[in-house]
Order: C-alpha cells, then sequence, then structure tokens
C-alpha cells in the first residue's frame, strides 16, 4: 500500500474514532456544588458592598459568573429553607414550619421530628442519573439531640460528614477538606458529582480561628464585628480551596457552582455582650452578641418574612453557559426552583406523580428571556401578633407573592400589607390601599394554598422519645 492510500486509510480510522471521542466529551453531564450557608445575609459580601467584610473568592465567583440579586428563599429559618431545597416543595408541605429541635418542642409546635425519608430529594434524583452525591455540612432536617432520627444517608447522599443530625457530628471546618476528597474521587473514578456544601457560618457559635482575628487585629473594629468578620473570611478561604480544586482537575467549566444562604442574618433583640455559649452539634464559640450581618438596606432580618429574612445572596457560575461578570436584578429565582432546575442541567426527568412548586430556570440562569413565573409563591411560619418591639418585623406568618406583588399577613389575616416588591424591593411603601383588588385576588390565592396544608405531621415522623412524654 503505497503512502497516499496510507494516509487515506488513516484519516478513514481516525474521523469515526475522533467523532466517537467527541460525542463522548461532549455528553459528559456537568457537576453540580451547591454552596449553602448559614445566616449569611444579603450584604455580606465585599462585592455587594460591605464596608469591612473581605471575600475575595466569593467575589471571584461573582465575577466569573452572574450576581442574581431576586433570590428567595421558602423560610426565615434553617429547617424549612432546608427543606424546600431537598424537595422541591414548600415545607409547609410537611408541616415543617420552624427549626427542628429536641422533640418536646417539636411536637408543641405541631412538626414532625425529620423530614420524611420517603419524599423525592434531589440527591435522590441524582443518583438515578448517574451522579455521585455527597452531602459535607449543616443538616438540620432533624436535630443531633434526637438519636433515632435517619441519617443523610436515607435521603440519596452516597457520602455524608455533617452535624445537626444523628450520629456523630462532623467538626464544622472539615467540610471543604471532604468536598476536595470527594471531588478528586468522582473525577478519578469518571462520574459526575452533586455536592450539597452546607457551611456552618456565620450561625453561632461563632469558631474563630486565631490567625483570622489576628488579619483585623489593626482595623479598629469592635470585637463583636471583628469575630464577624474573622469566621466570614474563613468560611471564604474553605470556599476558595474547593474552587481551586476545580480548577487544578480541569473540572470547572463544566460545573455549576452555587452561593447562597439559607435565610438572612441573625441579630440578637437586644443589645447582647460577646460571650461564651456551647451547642452540642457543633460545640462552643462566642453567641449571638457577635452576630454582626447586614441586609444592605432589605427590611428584617433572620425569621421575618420581609426580604431581610428572606432575600439572600444568589451566585452562580457555569462559564459559556451563565454569563461572567453579570448581575440580574429581575428574575425571580426561589428555593423551590433548585431541584427542578438541577434535574434539569443533569438531564433527569421528573417522576410520574410528583408535583414541583417551583420550576426550571435552566433557561433563565443563562440569560434567556422569560415571560415571567406564573407560579405563586407561598410562606409560612409561626409568629407573634402584634409585634414586638425589639423585633418589629416579625410579625407575618404567611406571605404570598405573585408577579410583582407581595402580600403579607398575621396569623389570622386581621392584618395585611401589599408591595411591589419589583419596583419596591425594600418594601417602604404599602399599597393595600390604592390596590385592594390585588389585596383580594392575593388573599383567596393564599386561603386557597392554606387549604392544601396538612392539619398535622404524619405520625412516622415522629421519635420514639415522644413515648416517654406526657
Amino acid at each position: 500500500m503505497n503512502r497516499i492510500n496510507l494516509f487515506i486509510a488513516a484519516v478513514l480510522w481516525a474521523c469515526p474514532h475522533a467523532i466517537s471521542v467527541a460525542a463522548e466529551t461532549s455528553s459528559v453531564k456537568p457537576n453540580v456544588l451547591f454552596i449553602f450557608a448559614d445566616d449569611w445575609g444579603w450584604g455580606d459580601l465585599s462585592c455587594h458592598g460591605h464596608p469591612y467584610v473581605r471575600t475575595p473568592n466569593i467575589d471571584k465567583l461573582a465575577r466569573e459568573g452572574t450576581d442574581f440579586h431576586r433570590f428567595t428563599v421558602a423560610s426565615g429559618v434553617c429547617s424549612p429553607s432546608r427543606t424546600a431545597v431537598m424537595t422541591g416543595h414548600f415545607p409547609a408541605r410537611y408541616n415543617i414550619d420552624g427549626h427542628f429541635a429536641w422533640v418536646p418542642s417539636n411536637a408543641k409546635r405541631n412538626m414532625p421530628d425529620w423530614l420524611d425519608t420517603s419524599v423525592v430529594t434531589i440527591p435522590r434524583l441524582m443518583q438515578s442519573a448517574g451522579y455521585a452525591t455527597a452531602h459535607f455540612g449543616k443538616w438540620h432536617l432533624s436535630n443531633d439531640m434526637i438519636p433515632d432520627s435517619p441519617s443523610p444517608a436515607r435521603y440519596g447522599y452516597d457520602t455524608y460528614g455533617a452535624f445537626n443530625c444523628s450520629g456523630e457530628q462532623m467538626p464544622v471546618h472539615e467540610d471543604a477538606a471532604n468536598a476536595i476528597s470527594f471531588i478528586e474521587k468522582s473525577h478519578q473514578a469518571g462520574q459526575p458529582f452533586f455536592i450539597n456544601l452546607w457551611i456552618h457560618e456565620p450561625h453561632t457559635p461563632f469558631h474563630v480561628i486565631p490567625k483570622y482575628r489576628w488579619q483585623f487585629r489593626d482595623s479598629g473594629l469592635e470585637q463583636a464585628d471583628e469575630i464577624y468578620a474573622s469566621v466570614l473570611s474563613h468560611a471564604d478561604d474553605r470556599i476558595g480551596e474547593v474552587l481551586d480544586a476545580l480548577d487544578r482537575l480541569g473540572l470547572t467549566d463544566n460545573t455549576l457552582v452555587i452561593f447562597s444562604s439559607d435565610n438572612g442574618p441573625a441579630r440578637a433583640a437586644k443589645p447582647t455582650p460577646c460571650e461564651l455559649s456551647y451547642d452540642t452539634a457543633t460545640g462552643a464559640g462566642f453567641g449571638v452578641g457577635a452576630s454582626k450581618g447586614v441586609t444592605a438596606g432589605r427590611k428584617g432580618h433572620k425569621a421575618a418574612l420581609f426580604e431581610g429574612g428572606i432575600n439572600v445572596p444568589f451566585i452562580a457560575r457555569w462559564p459559556g453557559k451563565i454569563a461572567a461578570n453579570g448581575v440580574n436584578k429581575k428574575l425571580m429565582i426561589s428555593a423551590v426552583d433548585l431541584l427542578p432546575t438541577f434535574c434539569d442541567v443533569a438531564g433527569v426527568e421528573l417522576p410520574q406523580g410528583y408535583q414541583a412548586d417551583g420550576v426550571s430556570l435552566v433557561a433563565e440562569l443563562q440569560g434567556k428571556e422569560s415571560f415571567g413565573r406564573d407560579k405563586p409563591l407561598f410562606w409560612k411560619m409561626a409568629s407573634r401578633w402584634p409585634a414586638a418591639k425589639t423585633q418589629p418585623y416579625h410579625w407575618v406568618s404567611y406571605c404570598v407573592v405573585h408577579q410583582n406583588w407581595k402580600l403579607v399577613a398575621n396569623h389570622d389575616g386581621s392584618y395585611v400589607e401589599l408591595y411591589d416588591i419589583v419596583a419596591d424591593s425594600y418594601e417602604k411603601t404599602d399599597l393595600k390601599q390604592t390596590h385592594p383588588e390585588v389585596v383580594v385576588q392575593l388573599t383567596k390565592e393564599l386561603s386557597e394554598w392554606k387549604s392544601t396544608l396538612p392539619a398535622k405531621p404524619n405520625a412516622k415522623n415522629f421519635s420514639t422519645l415522644r413515648n416517654n412524654m406526657k
């Protein structure tokens, strides 16, 4: 065979081989890394203008992706917020209206003792598509004081290290190292991964590492501000370590990374000194006196259904898919949208009979125009009425958002306020007097939604510790 024929034969062999390799490469499923902070306020980022907190790694994530300003979680506190992420459902569908505590407290508040293990969850769906799944960090879909509660593995995780759960409590600062190890193993096995990295910061207690406080020794900050800045700096560094691992392994371009928070920042109801406190899940650290988170002008904070409690950071990076150095102030995203969105990214069909409260926003995250959300969003949580003087924004028990309108109501609906949440994101002007027809419509939608909620939790999600209660 002459050289020309040899060349032709080589080309004929190489072309289908090359096409096969290209097809294999293009079919590689994208990885998903969901970083969920705890009590991280909208204003607690240097890229959001914080005067002394420095978050260079999250800022870099924002430069390489898009900063979405209109993301809201499904509650003003952690457990229901996390339930919405896991299930794609409003947490009230499971009677999860507050944080999981010890059994008597859960019973008193008409709550189960853990999230039902039989429900549809993101990690279980991702497993069905061949993903390696892991959870590292805070759990709080039960409580460490309930020893018979199911472990995170029961919800679809191949690997986990967690705290605020039954069994051994993972040290809070080992989250990033565990995530990096899992990424490396998944990459070596050629398997796409889905990771929940649910970091502790800046929830109490504040576990301050000396070298981070040392960075602020000449800052002139008060002790509480110094502690707060230190723990956020440490968290940002750990996030940076995970992002660096993606770069080192060549996985950055094929990984959707999202940074967000489970609710707005905590604040003491009255002036509180910086004193040590102890948590059964995470150990000793500074208490709520060092909670100095900010909302950048949003009304209220943690445990409120005003924007300061539910409008939190949401930064998404997916090179080549989501615009770099972008800011989006219009797209409304909810925590219940994450399950359908992640499944869409992974090519997972939602199970027959399952109906998400959220919608997939993959196209919108990539900058494609949409006609807006047609499905309303709902909130429910126990709140005091009338509001305490020290917590003037913590009276809302129900909330509905539909298109540009937001209606908030007390527990029996005897008092409401109405806001154009698009034009007035700081909720300064109550419009119920000028738009009574909107109040009527949203009140009707809220009433219809409330009628679909269970009166009490399923007893199969009760701890045996309830048997000892009087």
